[in-house]
Protein backbone atom coordinates (compact mmCIF):
# COMPACT_ATOMS: atom_id res chain seq x y z
CA UNK A 1 0.00 0.00 0.00
CA UNK A 2 1.40 3.40 -1.01
CA UNK A 3 2.22 5.72 1.86
CA UNK A 4 0.58 9.14 1.70
CA UNK A 5 2.55 12.03 3.16
CA UNK A 6 0.58 14.97 4.48
CA UNK A 7 1.84 18.37 5.63
CA UNK A 8 0.29 21.60 6.82
CA UNK A 9 1.38 24.76 5.01
CA UNK A 10 0.72 27.54 7.54
CA UNK A 11 2.78 29.96 5.45
CA UNK A 12 0.08 29.80 2.73
CA UNK A 13 -3.21 31.76 2.64
CA UNK A 14 -6.33 31.72 0.48
CA UNK A 15 -8.01 34.73 -1.11
CA UNK A 16 -11.52 34.42 -2.51
CA UNK A 17 -12.15 36.16 -5.84
CA UNK A 18 -15.87 36.47 -6.61
CA UNK A 19 -18.12 38.46 -8.92
CA UNK A 20 -19.46 37.91 -12.41
CA UNK A 21 -16.30 39.28 -14.08
CA UNK A 22 -13.86 37.22 -11.98
CA UNK A 23 -12.53 35.00 -14.80
CA UNK A 24 -12.22 37.76 -17.39
CA UNK A 25 -10.62 40.05 -14.82
CA UNK A 26 -7.93 37.58 -13.75
CA UNK A 27 -7.35 36.29 -17.29
CA UNK A 28 -5.97 39.67 -18.34
CA UNK A 29 -3.54 39.92 -15.43
CA UNK A 30 -1.83 36.54 -14.99
CA UNK A 31 0.44 34.22 -16.96
CA UNK A 32 -1.83 31.13 -16.93
CA UNK A 33 -4.97 30.50 -18.96
CA UNK A 34 -7.69 30.89 -16.34
CA UNK A 35 -10.53 30.87 -18.87
CA UNK A 36 -9.79 27.25 -19.82
CA UNK A 37 -10.08 25.91 -16.27
CA UNK A 38 -13.01 23.66 -15.42
CA UNK A 39 -14.75 23.35 -12.04
CA UNK A 40 -12.44 21.83 -9.43
CA UNK A 41 -9.30 22.38 -11.53
CA UNK A 42 -6.25 24.45 -10.65
CA UNK A 43 -3.59 26.48 -12.45
CA UNK A 44 -0.26 27.88 -11.33
CA UNK A 45 -0.08 31.54 -12.27
CA UNK A 46 1.95 34.69 -11.68
CA UNK A 47 1.49 38.43 -11.83
CA UNK A 48 4.44 40.08 -13.58
CA UNK A 49 5.72 43.60 -14.01
CA UNK A 50 5.39 45.18 -17.47
CA UNK A 51 9.03 44.10 -17.94
CA UNK A 52 8.10 40.44 -17.35
CA UNK A 53 9.52 40.24 -13.83
CA UNK A 54 7.95 38.18 -11.05
CA UNK A 55 5.78 39.92 -8.46
CA UNK A 56 3.44 37.24 -7.07
CA UNK A 57 2.69 33.61 -7.87
CA UNK A 58 -0.21 31.53 -6.64
CA UNK A 59 -2.52 28.62 -7.42
CA UNK A 60 -5.91 29.48 -8.91
CA UNK A 61 -8.63 26.94 -8.07
CA UNK A 62 -12.10 27.04 -9.62
CA UNK A 63 -14.47 26.31 -6.76
CA UNK A 64 -16.80 23.51 -7.88
CA UNK A 65 -19.68 24.51 -5.58
CA UNK A 66 -19.45 28.30 -5.28
CA UNK A 67 -19.20 31.03 -7.95
CA UNK A 68 -15.66 32.05 -7.05
CA UNK A 69 -11.97 31.47 -7.65
CA UNK A 70 -9.64 30.61 -4.77
CA UNK A 71 -6.16 32.10 -4.91
CA UNK A 72 -3.77 30.07 -2.78
CA UNK A 73 -0.77 32.33 -2.19
CA UNK A 74 2.06 33.06 0.22
CA UNK A 75 0.56 34.41 3.45
CA UNK A 76 3.22 37.10 3.65
CA UNK A 77 2.09 38.43 0.25
CA UNK A 78 -1.68 37.94 0.58
CA UNK A 79 -2.61 41.51 1.51
CA UNK A 80 -0.21 43.02 -1.05
CA UNK A 81 -1.59 40.72 -3.74
CA UNK A 82 -5.15 41.71 -2.84
CA UNK A 83 -4.26 45.42 -3.05
CA UNK A 84 -2.40 44.86 -6.34
CA UNK A 85 -5.42 43.16 -7.93
CA UNK A 86 -7.79 45.85 -6.66
CA UNK A 87 -5.76 48.47 -8.55
CA UNK A 88 -6.98 46.93 -11.82
CA UNK A 89 -10.60 46.36 -10.84
CA UNK A 90 -11.92 49.63 -12.33
CA UNK A 91 -15.57 48.86 -13.20
CA UNK A 92 -15.20 45.07 -13.24
CA UNK A 93 -17.71 43.20 -11.08
CA UNK A 94 -15.21 41.48 -8.79
CA UNK A 95 -14.56 41.27 -5.09
CA UNK A 96 -11.39 39.99 -3.40
CA UNK A 97 -11.59 38.93 0.21
CA UNK A 98 -9.26 37.08 2.60
CA UNK A 99 -10.45 33.78 4.01
CA UNK A 100 -9.65 31.55 6.97
CA UNK A 101 -9.27 28.43 4.78
CA UNK A 102 -6.30 26.23 5.66
CA UNK A 103 -3.81 24.83 3.16
CA UNK A 104 -2.25 21.35 3.23
CA UNK A 105 -0.34 19.28 0.71
CA UNK A 106 -0.42 15.49 0.25
CA UNK A 107 1.88 13.36 -1.89
CA UNK A 108 2.98 9.81 -2.54
CA UNK A 109 6.60 8.77 -2.39
CA UNK A 110 7.38 8.26 -6.07
CA UNK A 111 10.51 8.06 -8.17
CA UNK A 112 11.56 11.69 -8.20
CA UNK A 113 14.31 11.18 -10.75
CA UNK A 114 11.74 10.11 -13.37
CA UNK A 115 9.31 12.96 -12.72
CA UNK A 116 7.59 14.43 -15.75
CA UNK A 117 5.32 17.44 -16.35
CA UNK A 118 1.72 16.78 -15.39
CA UNK A 119 -0.04 15.12 -18.33
CA UNK A 120 -2.64 13.08 -16.47
CA UNK A 121 -3.81 12.97 -12.88
CA UNK A 122 -2.02 10.54 -10.62
CA UNK A 123 -4.41 8.14 -8.91
CA UNK A 124 -6.04 9.90 -5.98
CA UNK A 125 -5.24 8.25 -2.63
CA UNK A 126 -8.35 6.58 -1.15
CA UNK A 127 -7.78 8.41 2.14
CA UNK A 128 -8.54 11.71 0.39
CA UNK A 129 -11.70 10.52 -1.31
CA UNK A 130 -12.87 8.85 1.92
CA UNK A 131 -12.47 11.81 4.25
CA UNK A 132 -12.69 14.89 2.00
CA UNK A 133 -16.42 14.57 1.37
CA UNK A 134 -17.54 18.00 2.59
CA UNK A 135 -18.19 20.40 -0.31
CA UNK A 136 -16.16 23.05 1.53
CA UNK A 137 -13.08 20.81 1.31
CA UNK A 138 -11.21 20.87 -1.99
CA UNK A 139 -8.30 18.76 -3.21
CA UNK A 140 -6.74 19.32 -6.62
CA UNK A 141 -3.66 17.82 -8.27
CA UNK A 142 -0.71 20.18 -8.23
CA UNK A 143 -0.80 21.62 -11.78
CA UNK A 144 2.99 21.82 -12.04
CA UNK A 145 4.07 18.19 -11.68
CA UNK A 146 2.16 15.03 -10.88
CA UNK A 147 4.77 13.89 -8.34
CA UNK A 148 4.15 17.11 -6.40
CA UNK A 149 0.87 15.60 -5.19
CA UNK A 150 -2.33 17.42 -4.24
CA UNK A 151 -3.18 20.80 -2.79
CA UNK A 152 -5.87 20.60 -0.08
CA UNK A 153 -7.99 23.56 0.91
CA UNK A 154 -9.86 23.40 4.22
CA UNK A 155 -8.89 19.80 5.07
CA UNK A 156 -11.50 18.24 7.41
CA UNK A 157 -10.74 17.32 11.01
CA UNK A 158 -11.56 13.67 10.22
CA UNK A 159 -8.66 13.57 7.76
CA UNK A 160 -6.33 15.44 10.09
CA UNK A 161 -6.97 12.88 12.82
CA UNK A 162 -6.53 9.97 10.41
CA UNK A 163 -3.15 10.93 8.91
CA UNK A 164 -0.06 11.80 10.91
CA UNK A 165 1.36 15.09 9.75
CA UNK A 166 4.76 14.88 8.12
CA UNK A 167 7.32 17.44 9.23
CA UNK A 168 7.62 20.59 7.14
CA UNK A 169 11.33 19.83 6.62
CA UNK A 170 10.38 16.59 4.87
CA UNK A 171 8.02 18.50 2.59
CA UNK A 172 10.84 20.93 1.83
CA UNK A 173 13.09 17.98 0.89
CA UNK A 174 10.31 16.72 -1.40
CA UNK A 175 9.90 20.14 -3.01
CA UNK A 176 13.58 20.83 -3.45
CA UNK A 177 14.29 17.39 -4.91
CA UNK A 178 11.56 17.91 -7.49
CA UNK A 179 12.91 21.39 -8.23
CA UNK A 180 9.68 23.27 -7.45
CA UNK A 181 9.95 26.95 -6.62
CA UNK A 182 8.43 28.57 -3.57
CA UNK A 183 7.98 32.06 -4.94
CA UNK A 184 8.76 34.21 -1.91
CA UNK A 185 11.76 32.06 -0.99
CA UNK A 186 13.20 31.62 -4.45
CA UNK A 187 12.18 34.62 -6.57
CA UNK A 188 13.20 38.25 -6.19
CA UNK A 189 10.28 40.61 -6.60
CA UNK A 190 10.74 42.85 -9.61
CA UNK A 191 13.87 40.99 -10.76
CA UNK A 192 13.24 37.29 -11.45
CA UNK A 193 11.87 36.35 -14.87
CA UNK A 194 8.96 33.90 -14.86
CA UNK A 195 10.85 31.45 -17.09
CA UNK A 196 13.88 31.58 -14.80
CA UNK A 197 11.60 30.07 -12.14
CA UNK A 198 10.65 27.39 -14.71
CA UNK A 199 7.07 28.57 -15.06
CA UNK A 200 7.31 28.04 -18.82
CA UNK A 201 8.08 24.32 -18.37
CA UNK A 202 5.79 23.62 -15.42
CA UNK A 203 2.49 24.82 -16.89
CA UNK A 204 2.65 28.28 -15.33
CA UNK A 205 2.68 30.26 -18.59
CA UNK A 206 0.29 30.07 -21.53
CA UNK A 207 1.75 31.17 -24.85
CA UNK A 208 -1.63 31.05 -26.60
CA UNK A 209 -4.06 32.84 -24.25
CA UNK A 210 -3.39 36.41 -25.40
CA UNK A 211 -2.23 39.50 -23.57
CA UNK A 212 -1.38 39.92 -19.90
CA UNK A 213 1.01 42.20 -18.07
CA UNK A 214 4.59 41.27 -19.02
CA UNK A 215 3.45 39.00 -21.88
CA UNK A 216 5.57 40.65 -24.58
CA UNK A 217 8.90 40.16 -22.78
CA UNK A 218 7.96 36.63 -21.66
CA UNK A 219 7.05 35.58 -25.20
CA UNK A 220 10.20 37.14 -26.69
CA UNK A 221 12.44 35.19 -24.29
CA UNK A 222 10.60 32.00 -25.15
CA UNK A 223 10.58 32.27 -28.92
CA UNK A 224 14.04 33.80 -29.36
CA UNK A 225 15.79 31.36 -26.99
CA UNK A 226 17.20 34.22 -24.88
CA UNK A 227 17.00 32.70 -21.38
CA UNK A 228 20.42 32.52 -19.72
CA UNK A 229 19.69 31.00 -16.29
CA UNK A 230 17.18 28.80 -14.50
CA UNK A 231 16.31 27.69 -10.98
CA UNK A 232 18.10 24.34 -10.64
CA UNK A 233 18.15 21.74 -7.81
CA UNK A 234 21.62 21.46 -6.28
CA UNK A 235 23.34 19.25 -3.70
CA UNK A 236 26.23 20.19 -1.44
CA UNK A 237 28.74 18.09 0.47
CA UNK A 238 27.54 19.63 3.77
CA UNK A 239 24.67 21.81 4.96
CA UNK A 240 24.29 24.61 2.45
CA UNK A 241 24.98 28.26 3.36
CA UNK A 242 22.30 31.00 3.46
CA UNK A 243 20.17 32.29 0.61
CA UNK A 244 21.96 34.50 -1.93
CA UNK A 245 25.39 32.95 -1.31
CA UNK A 246 27.27 33.16 -4.64
CA UNK A 247 28.17 30.06 -6.65
CA UNK A 248 31.41 29.92 -8.63
CA UNK A 249 32.75 28.00 -11.61
CA UNK A 250 36.52 28.27 -12.17
CA UNK A 251 36.55 31.39 -10.01
CA UNK A 252 33.75 33.15 -11.91
CA UNK A 253 30.34 33.73 -10.30
CA UNK A 254 27.69 31.76 -12.21
CA UNK A 255 24.74 31.80 -9.83
CA UNK A 256 23.22 32.31 -6.40
CA UNK A 257 21.64 29.99 -3.85
CA UNK A 258 17.97 30.39 -3.07
CA UNK A 259 15.99 28.16 -0.66
CA UNK A 260 17.85 25.33 1.10
CA UNK A 261 17.25 22.43 3.48
CA UNK A 262 20.36 20.74 4.82
CA UNK A 263 22.38 19.61 1.77
CA UNK A 264 19.61 20.24 -0.76
CA UNK A 265 18.74 23.52 -2.34
CA UNK A 266 17.65 25.48 -5.37
CA UNK A 267 19.93 27.92 -7.12
CA UNK A 268 19.73 30.29 -10.04
CA UNK A 269 22.50 29.00 -12.31
CA UNK A 270 23.71 30.04 -15.72
CA UNK A 271 22.80 27.26 -18.12
CA UNK A 272 26.28 27.19 -19.63
CA UNK A 273 27.75 26.23 -16.23
CA UNK A 274 25.60 23.17 -15.45
CA UNK A 275 28.13 20.61 -16.69
CA UNK A 276 31.12 22.24 -15.02
CA UNK A 277 32.51 21.97 -11.44
CA UNK A 278 30.78 24.31 -9.01
CA UNK A 279 31.73 25.60 -5.58
CA UNK A 280 29.75 27.50 -2.97
CA UNK A 281 31.17 28.78 0.30
CA UNK A 282 34.26 26.56 -0.15
CA UNK A 283 32.27 23.35 -0.68
CA UNK A 284 31.63 21.37 -3.84
CA UNK A 285 28.18 21.88 -5.30
CA UNK A 286 26.54 19.59 -7.85
CA UNK A 287 23.66 20.61 -10.13
CA UNK A 288 20.87 18.04 -10.55
CA UNK A 289 18.52 19.17 -13.33
CA UNK A 290 15.45 16.90 -13.02
CA UNK A 291 14.14 14.82 -15.91
CA UNK A 292 11.24 17.19 -16.58
CA UNK A 293 13.77 19.94 -17.20
CA UNK A 294 16.29 17.94 -19.24
CA UNK A 295 13.55 16.51 -21.44
CA UNK A 296 11.80 19.83 -22.08
CA UNK A 297 11.63 20.85 -25.75
CA UNK A 298 13.64 23.80 -27.12
CA UNK A 299 14.17 26.57 -26.19
CA UNK A 300 14.46 24.96 -22.75
CA UNK A 301 17.23 22.72 -21.46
Amino acid sequence: MTTVFFTSLPHRSVLKLSGTDRVRFLQGLVTADIASLTAGAAAWAACLTPQGRWQYDFFVIVHPHEPCLLLECAAIQAEDLRNFLYRFRLRANVDIEPSSLSVHVAWNRTTWENSTPLCQEEQIPPVLTAYCTDENTLYVPDPRLKEAGWRLINAPSALLSKISLTSFSEYEEHRLTLGLTDGVQDCEQGRTLAAEANMDILNGISFTKGCYMGQEITARLHYRHLLKQRLIPVMGTADLPPTNTPIFCHGVEVGRLRSTSKQRGLAFLKLEALDHPLTCDNQILTAHPPAWMKNAPPPHL
